[in-house]
């Protein structure tokens, strides 16, 4: 965030009662007066630049912010926040823009707010070209302005020690400083694009995305860690999830049991794998497009699986691929537990029982974007969505394999 003077916006805390019988210190009054302005939809266009701003303090473009804030730059570039425009929504958009207008600006709400980014904007005639409409913005998803600028007036945190204010003129700074609020680092700041309204799209009477509420319910509001606590640490603007390995295996712990160490031919093997969501904020995965797959077998000496021994079980949400029902939802809560419980009979020596707990990310981009080439129905964004599902198969990765012998 920039350095400069704040106009700090503070209230004394309100008490939030939360659903799971726990109680935490709220946003501020302030705060949460500050967030419904904030990211009141559509964002409004920026409008004209105050004349005495540089070209670089006009741009809105995170290369200009990178100047002075290159950690925050190289950072986001490496997020899906920098790609949430990535070549699947712009394809699926390319289509919808042509069957279903009015649809497009919701999705842009979150996937490329600002305004700038927006070919086209609502008017009382109907949708028209946009005037404020930047083509170099548009293809770059979560840009910095959208969380951080507003009437060319910059938003950020209270400093690391805690402060709002300078005592320096405004006028005298980088453009005129920044407006700081706490507000930046609760995790209402991220319910905006994280957590569907409770009117809205929901499928066996649960959002679609209910994020923030799964956070409010957990262990971890309750112990006043936010959002940015783990997806932000020392304010990295990284945001890593269930795309990143090392992110995933810090929040769960996976254990295998066996029903004792060596077995007979003839006899039956036991083994037992949990899952345990330790340190995950919120439902493990949170939202309906991953899916984390447990696979259980023999393997025989040759190093082969031997056949009819591979078990399957899955930890996820899942749903249809039109959105219209929920077929199951095995996730895991904050604190809750997965087990897979595996009984085979050994019918040879030799065998080796394979554990492997796999992530797989996009799993529901995989079945959707197939559908939509098989269909015939990805129209003018076909080229996009058959390189969006390339990428969507290639982004599996295991956080647990074990083989152990048996006999």
């Amino acid at each position: 965030m920039s350095l400069g003077v704040g106009r700090g916006l503070g209230a004394p805390l309100l008490l939030v009662i939360l659903s799971g019988g726990g109680a935490v210190y709220g946003i501020t009054r302030a705060g949460q007066e500050f967030l419904d302005r904030h990211w009141h939809r559509p964002l409004p266009p920026q409008g004209a630049p105050p004349a005495r701003f540089s070209p670089l303090e006009r741009s809105l473009g995170p290369s200009s912010c990178g100047v002075c804030h290159p950690a925050q730059w190289n950072d986001w570039q490496t997020t899906v926040h920098a790609r949430s425009m990535g070549p699947g929504v712009r394809g699926q958009l390319a289509e919808t823009a042509h069957t279903d207008p009015a649809s497009v600006g919701p999705c842009l709400d979150c996937h490329a707010p600002l305004a700038e980014q927006r070919r086209e904007s609502e008017a009382p005639a109907g949708r028209v070209a946009n005037a404020d409409f930047d083509p170099s913005l548009e293809r770059q998803g979560l840009v910095c302005a959208a969380c951080h600028v507003r009437h060319w007036e910059r938003f950020g945190p209270p400093r690391p020690d805690g402060t709002l204010a300078s005592e320096a003129p405004r006028a005298s700074l980088p453009h005129d400083g920044a407006t700081r609020t706490a507000a930046f680092l609760r995790s209402e700041f991220c319910k905006s694009c994280h957590q569907f309204a409770a009117d809205g799209y929901a499928l066996n009477g649960k959002p679609l995305e209910n994020t923030y509420e799964e956070w409010r319910a957990s262990p971890a509001a309750r112990r006043r860690l936010q959002c940015q606590s783990c997806h932000m640490p020392d304010r990295r603007h990284l945001w890593r999830g269930i795309h990143d390995p090392e992110m995933v295996r810090s929040g769960i712990e996976v254990s295998l049991v066996m029903g004792r160490p060596r077995y007979r031919p003839g006899e039956q093997v036991t083994a037992t794998l949990v899952v345990i969501n330790t340190g995950v904020g919120h439902y493990f995965p949170t939202y309906v497009t991953p899916r984390v797959v447990v696979r259980t077998s023999l393997i025989d000496t040759a190093g082969r699986p031997v056949a009819g021994s591979l078990e399957e079980a899955t930890i996820g949400r899942e749903v249809t691929l039109d959105l219209s029902r929920e077929l199951a939802d095995t996730r895991i809560a904050p604190g809750g537990r997965f087990t897979v419980r595996y009984r085979r009979r050994l019918d040879r020596p030799g065998l080796r029982l394979a554990v492997s707990v796999t992530v797989y990310p996009d799993h529901f981009y995989t079945g959707f974007f197939e559908s939509l080439l098989e269909g015939g129905r990805a129209g003018a964004g076909a080229g996009q969505i058959r390189e969006a599902l390339e990428k969507a198969r290639r982004s599996s990765y295991p956080i647990f394999s074990r083989e152990l012998p048996l006999t």
